[in-house]
Parts: structure tokens; sequence; C-alpha cells
């Protein structure tokens, strides 16, 4: 049988939805909802009051308000609630037993209250709300950025206003550390928007450094300029520091500054080189789209010694260790692309190959009217120097060479399907290149003209089976997938004329873990092009399964290597095979492989392997073995001195306080543990701390040992999620 309250409650909805709009076209819809099959209310048309009970929901002009017990007046827009009453609006909630709120005026009264928009919490009596200014004031309240009912550090004032969203603000106030009022504040006032000034410290010890603190201060100006001050002292090497400064321009781009000085009181001779006492480093960002499909950006990264970044940046000398300086301005249309790119080079102890400047004009592939042809070419023209690095070399700059190049590459497709299953797509394309007489001290060639010819094949099809109905609980497996793409990419090039020694290698070969590409212009290394007679033998593999609705590769396995017809001097007949494998038995385990096999030889030239293990969300082990082979071969392709490392982390919550996380490198060649991290996280509630060891073997010399202790607020992370685990040096502040 229905119940009689549920009729009352729908026919009271309909009558008072019904007078809200009548009496406010041009004000928010009034909606009242039960939040329990037991809610309903009354509703007097003619004076606009209703009255609920047994659970009620009001909802108008932005404003959600929950309660027991709700009187509300449709004329002032005033309720007066009782029992569990809670008000969101605009992301602050706001909680009590007995609130008294104007939907209109938004003012608010309650006896006793909490509330909160992370990363602030406060608690207080005597809730006032100012209708004109939108500030609430409260008596005996406390401020807290912990978001539980007993905080461990709070800020208990005896009058607090609270601007929701924008700031707090507390007079005669006292900060509790666990209960225990540990300092006095007469007035204190904190901003409740993102970007907010604030503070960070990092002290540690360094043996290199000695006693160090690194003081960083954010700071934010509206919302188109903010920055960061660093003042950071280390007792042996000196004082230091310098100013961030981004500037956000809407579409005329984002402006990124540093500048970082550093007196370096013990500079330390690394590889022959000795550093300077006064060792700075600059860096200018841009990065802007102001019209459609146009995009400039620009760089400048200047340091006044080739060991600065190491020393004092390791987190950017891991990421990269050469930053260029450059413009670049990029325009794209439907079918074509237009770069202006200048290089030049503001460090000359970087080797760089200068562009004042380099002009390339591409054509995407694209079909050739109504025929079955498609067209791409790349052409360019440009001024290069070859500046090579000038460290310790005693006659410097004595090898560069520049040399004006015009570079222009045009190439026809035939791709089609045969048998309704095997793609094939022949090709044909020329290259022209005219190179002017090199200068320089280092020039030995004169102005040549070459011609490029070059013509292939590439066949491929791929092919799949489906078992539906394969199951393994031990594997996760809800049916399988198997795919398979095998190619087979023809290239022939005659042997150009020049070769390549007797034009200036500006854009050349440069050493790589994997196989360069075969085919233009993919093939970018425009100066080293020789003769090719070669096949390219592919192979890849995926083996899909369901797990929890979505579809996953279990198995990914890329193998390729190639066969070369007609190999050069400095070639052998096969390549070496490349295996690229990545195997998710489980949604926890993820097995990866990169190996690279020498046929000639039957040895491993490259090999990589890696295990992760999550199987929970408190524990985690990752255990892994890089391997390289020594390459001291004469071509400019040698990779050098190899590795035989072996690589462990291991990550363990003991609980919601406490975790731990080691990283552990070593290198099997010699028996050393070349780096070893250790890190103890704390979790303080509103805020984190972690105690960090680093231990590390410079093979020359004595160890370096590292301690640093690093915290930040949960509301300001000083690092991205999982940022310390990938980067752990940026724990000790390097």
């Amino acid at each position: 049988m229905t119940n009689p309250r549920h009729i009352l409650l729908v026919l009271g909805l309909a009558v008072f939805c019904l007078a809200a709009r009548g009496a406010e076209t041009n004000e928010a819809e009034w909606i009242v909802e039960a939040l329990t099959p037991e809610g309903w209310f009354d509703y007097d048309p003619a004076a606009g009051i209703a009255h609920g009970t047994n659970g009620l929901i009001v909802k108008y002009g932005g404003a959600v308000l929950s309660a027991e017990r709700v009187t509300l007046n449709q004329q002032t827009g005033e309720a007066v609630a009782d029992g569990r009453v809670q008000i969101l609006r605009e992301n602050q909630v706001w909680v009590s037993e007995h609130l008294r709120y104007n939907f209109k005026t938004r003012q608010m009264q309650a006896e006793q209250f909490r509330t909160g928009r992370a990363p602030v919490f406060a608690q207080g009596e005597a809730l006032e709300g100012d209708v004109t200014n939108r500030v609430f004031t409260a008596r005996n309240a406390f401020v807290t950025t912990d978001d539980v009912s007993e905080p461990f550090m709070k800020i208990r004032a005896s009058r607090l206003r609270i601007a929701p969203g924008k700031w707090v603000e507390a007079r005669d106030a006292v900060l509790y550390v666990g209960g225990v009022p540990a300092f006095y504040f007469p007035y204190y006032r904190r901003s409740l928007a993102v970007r907010a000034n604030h503070f960070t410290f990092l002290p540690g010890y360094r043996s290199r450094f000695g006693p160090y603190l690194l003081t960083t201060y954010r700071w934010f100006w509206g919302r188109a300029l903010d920055g960061a001050l660093h003042l950071d002292y280390r007792l042996k090497r000196g004082p230091a520091g310098g100013p961030d400064v981004n500037v956000h321009l809407g579409r005329w781009g984002e402006i990124a500054l540093k500048y970082y000085y550093l007196y370096d009181q013990e500079p330390e001779t690394r590889d022959g080189i000795e550093p300077p006492h006064n060792r700075h480093r600059f860096w200018l960002g841009y990065d802007a789209t102001p019209f459609t499909n146009l995009n400039v950006k620009a760089a400048v990264a200047y340091q006044s010694d080739p060991t600065l970044l190491r020393d004092f940046f390791e987190s950017d000398h891991r990421r990269n260790p050469q930053p260029r300086t450059f413009i670049e301005a990029h325009r794209l249309w439907n079918n074509f692309s237009l770069d202006a790119f200048v290089e030049p080079r503001v460090n000359d102890f970087y080797e760089t190959v200068e562009r004042l400047p380099e002009i390339k004009l591409t054509a995407f592939r694209q079909q050739l009217g109504n025929t079955p042809l498609f067209y791409e070419s790349e052409s360019s023209a440009g001024w290069y120097e070859r500046r090579f690095a000038e460290l310790t070399n005693r006659f410097p700059a004595t090898n560069n060479f520049a040399a004006a190049r015009a570079d222009t590459y045009h190439q026809i497709n035939l791709p089609q399907t045969l048998f309704g299953w095997l793609n094939v797509a022949p090709r044909v394309g020329g290259r022209f290149t005219w190179y002017g007489d090199a200068s320089g001290p280092g020039a030995m060639t004169h102005e040549e003209y070459r011609g490029v010819f070059n013509t292939g094949v590439e066949f491929t099809f791929k092919a799949s089976r489906l078992w539906p109905d394969a199951r393994s609980r031990l594997l996760e497996v809800n049916g399988l997938r198997h795919i398979v793409e095998p190619s087979i990419n023809y290239v022939f090039v005659p042997r150009p004329h020049p070769a390549p020694p007797r034009l200036p290698q500006l854009d050349t070969e440069w050493p790589s873990l994997r196989l360069l590409p075969i085919e233009y212009p993919d093939y970018n290394a425009v100066d080293a092009i020789d003769s090719q007679n070669v096949m390219r033998f592919g192979l890849r593999q995926r083996l899909q399964t369901k797990r929890v609705g979505h579809v996953e590769n279990l198995l990914s396995w890329d193998v390729y290597t190639d066969w070369r017809l007609d190999p050069r001097e400095d070639q052998t007949t096969f390549a070496d095979i490349y295996s690229d494998l990545i195997f998710r038995p489980r949604r926890w385990l993820t097995l990866e492989s990169q190996t690279r096999y020498d046929v000639d030889r039957g040895q491993f030239n490259l090999a990589f392997h890696h295990v992760t293990l999550q199987p929970q969300d408190f524990w985690s082990v990752g255990v892994g073995h890089w391997y390289l082979r020594d390459d001291f071969s004469p071509r400019p392709t040698a990779l050098g001195r190899g590795n035989n490392r072996f690589i462990a982390t291991f990550y363990f919550r003991l609980n919601e306080n406490w975790a731990f996380r080691t990283t552990q490198h070593f290198e099997a060649r010699d028996g050393r543990w070349e780096e070893q991290f250790y890190t103890v996280y704390r979790d303080f509630r509103s805020w984190t701390g972690a105690l960090t060891f680093r231990v590390r073997d410079n093979r020359s010399g004595a160890d370096d040992y590292t301690v640093a202790f690093t915290f930040s607020l949960k509301a300001r992370p000083r690092f991205g999620l999982g940022e310390d685990a990938v980067q752990p040096e940026r724990l000790l502040g390097n």
C-alpha cells in the first residue's frame, strides 16, 4: 500500500515548484527533496512557507542544505534547520546541529559549527555572516589543515573571520601541537587560495657541502605572475640563491625565467676541469600559441661551467645533461608545415651544431588528386656551424667549421591492399643537396652538389585469433586475443656521389641503443647518407585479455633486425636482433625486457630486464639488471664504456603514519655499490616529512654521504605523485 506521506510529498513538491516558478521569473529554482522514505513537508502557497522533517534537502542558487528538520520561507530565502545540518556552497562545507541560513543574502548564523574547504578547516561558536562582504565571524574557534576531528596541529583564536575560498583571519591566537600550546599570534592570517604565498625549508648534510639549508619562498601576484625566491647556504661551498619568475600571458604565451648564483668557496676539480668561484645559471623559457596553428618556442640555457648542473642541480642534469638554446616558430596547415629554427651556442664547453637560421618546409603525406599516389616532401635551407666542445683543449676552436646547405627531398608512395589482407606500399624518392664552401679553421670541404635516389617497398599484414572462453585465475585471463603483425621493409639507395667524407658532417649519425630508421624522411642524418641495400624484418605480437571491464595487453613483444644484402665496409651482413617485451601476468606484476643480440659474435650487446611487484598499495618491489657491452670502436656511433648494473627498489608502508623506501645501484663489473638511498616517511596529518640518507661511490676520492629532511604541507605538496620515487635525489634538494 502506498504511503500517504509520499503522495503528500509529491503533491507538495509540485505545488512548491509551480509557485516558485510563478513568483520568481528571474531567480533560481527552488528544489526540495526527501533524504529518506519517511521524509515529508507541508507547504503554504499563500505565505510561501514550507516546513518538513525526517530528512530533507533544499537546493537554491548553487547552495545545497540538508537537515533532519527544515523551515523555509520562500519569499525571504531564510531557512532554519536542525539536526545534522550541512550546507554546501562554492565547495565550502558548513556543519552544525542548529543553523539559520538565508539562500538569497547568504547570511548564516549558528551557535556551534564546523566548516572545511581543503586545505583549511575550522570549528567554533557563535557563527555569523556578513551579507555584503560574504565574510563569516566566530568566537572561540580554531583553524587547522588536519581533516580529522582531533587535529594534531591547530591555531585556536578568541575571534575568527573566514572569507570562503579566499582567506581566514585569527586574533588572539595560540598554536597548539599535539594539545600543547607552542606559540602565540596576536594576529594570524592565511590565504585559502591554491596560489598562496608560502615558505619551504630543506635542511641537510652532505660530505661535499657540509651542513646546508635550502630555503624557498613561493609567491603569487594575481593570475598573471608568480615565482619563487631561493636563498641557500652550504657551509663548505658558501651562500647561493636567485629568483624564479613565471609570467602567464594567455594566448601570448608562458614565460619562465630562472637565475641562480653561487660563490663556491671550494670548487671541486673533475676530469681536469677546475670550476670558477663565481658560478651561476640562467634559464629562460617561452611557449606560446598566439594564433591558431602557430606555435612559438624559445629557450636559453646558460651556465658558467660544465659541472654546475651535476654538482648542484642533479635532477636537471640526469634529465637533460646538455640543455639546448633555441628559438623556433612553427606554422601548421592541413597538408604543410613551416619551421623557422635558430640554435646558437651559449656554452662553449658543449658541442653544438649552430643553425643561424634553418628554414624547413614539410609536406605531409597526401593524396595526389584522384590517383592512388601519395606525395610527401621535406625541404630545408640554412647556415650551419659545427662547434666542438672547448674544455681542456690547449688549442680551442681549431677544428670548428661552417657551411651553407640547401636540401630538398620528395617521395611518391603507392599504398594498396592485395588479396584483402596484404598491405603493400612501394615508394620512390629523390634528394638533392647543395653545400657551400666550408669556412673556419677546421674546414676541409668545398662547394658540392649531391643527388640521392631511393626506392623500396614495405609489406605488412595483421592476423588475429580469438579464444573467448579462455579463463585463468592465476593470470587474470578472461578471454584471449592474439594479434600478429609481421613486416618486411626493403630499402635500396645506390652509392651517392660525392660520398659522406667529402661533405661537411653537420647532421650526422649519433650513438643510439636502438636501430636507426632506414627509410626517408625518418632517417634524418642528411650528411651521413650512404648506400643501402637492406631488408628490415619485424614481428609485432599482442596477447590481450579483459580485466575489470577493460582490454589490456597481457603480452607485448616486438622483434626486429636488418639483413644487409650489400653491406658497407663498416657493416656486418646481419644487424643485431632487437627484442622489446612487456609481460603483465597480473595487474600488480610487470616484467620488462629489452635485448640486443649480436648474431655474428653470438653475444648480447645490450640486456635490460626489470620486474615490478605491487600486489598491495602498502608495499612494492622492483628489481632490474642493466647490461651494456663496451663499445670502443672507431665509428662515430660507438657507445663507449658499458655497464653491468643491478637496480633494486623496495617500498613498505608500516601503517598510516610510517613508510620506508630504499633504492640500490650495484655495479657488478667492479663490485661497487654506486648509489644507495634510504628514506623514512612520516605522516603528520596536515603535513608529511621524509628523512633521506644517500651514499654514493664517486670512484675517485672519498664516498659522498648525504642526509636531508624534507617536509611539506599536504595542501601544497612539494612533489607530484610518485615524483620522489622516480627522482629520489630531489629529496636531497638536488
